[in-house]
């Protein structure tokens, strides 16, 4: 194990909480602007949201944009 993955290690879970807080956030968010709305749609556009983000930020890493970041 090299010192990244000792440093991540240590702060897995909170990065965890900190996505899951987030999403959790857009879902109260989410209830106040739109009470009628389903919250299983919603949830699950929310997650797309994510999903979607995350993969252009895996295209990025791919392309090096954080080689020297």
């Amino acid at each position: 194990m090299d010192v990244i993955d000792k440093e991540l290690l240590k702060t897995k879970e909170e990065i965890k909480g900190d996505i899951e807080g987030l999403f959790h956030d857009y879902m109260k968010i989410g209830d106040w602007d739109i009470p009628e709305a389903n919250d299983q749609e919603l949830a699950q556009k929310l997650l797309k949201i994510f999903q979607d983000t995350i993969a252009e930020i895996a295209k990025d890493v791919a392309d090096g944009k954080y080689k020297n970041y």
